[in-house]
């Protein structure tokens, strides 16, 4: 997979959320959206995806207005359709119908030159959840920084 750019982000989603699986999906654009996400200016962080009659939209996901475009420009918080195959679609929205499931966009980039959405079906996180998941971070974080250094005695060999 050669990912020529990444354009957008969604840190909050791996904080608000478990992701439980991910999935690449096409993103279909007008031409003065997609020069927009070209020049990085999108923000998918309270975007996310439902599918509706037979299709899956993405909602929310900002795209401000191209500033070279005429007055055919395009609507910022537009719906979307994601390009998605007949069987991920399927598998993806019935997994989404269960209690407790949405889909999230994690990341927005050009790929191939087209522009993609990692998809992420998601769990939501309790507020304790996402302090233990801090503090299990910040454990992991502290015992690869002592890893990494030396310990006294191999400072005191190293001297010789």
């Amino acid at each position: 997979m050669t990912i020529d750019k990444v354009i957008a982000v969604n840190r909050a989603a791996r904080h608000d959320y478990d992701i439980l699986e991910i999935v690449e999906a096409g993103l279909v654009l007008t031409g003065t959206e997609i020069k927009s996400v070209r020049e990085g200016r999108v923000n998918i962080k309270d975007a996310y995806a439902r599918g509706a009659g037979g299709e899956l939209w993405l909602y929310n996901a900002h795209i401000p207005k191209y500033a070279s475009a005429s007055y055919q420009n395009h609507e910022p918080l537009r719906t979307r359709k994601l390009l998605l195959h007949r069987g991920q679609l399927r598998d993806l929205s019935s997994k989404a119908q269960q209690k407790g499931l949405t889909i999230v966009p994690l990341r927005l980039y050009i790929k191939n030159h087209v522009a993609k959405v990692e998809l992420g079906l998601a769990k939501g996180r309790r507020k304790y959840d996402k302090r233990e998941a801090i503090a299990k971070r910040d454990v992991e974080r502290e015992m690869a920084q002592a890893m990494k250094r030396p310990t006294r005695s191999a400072r005191s060999f190293s001297g010789l």
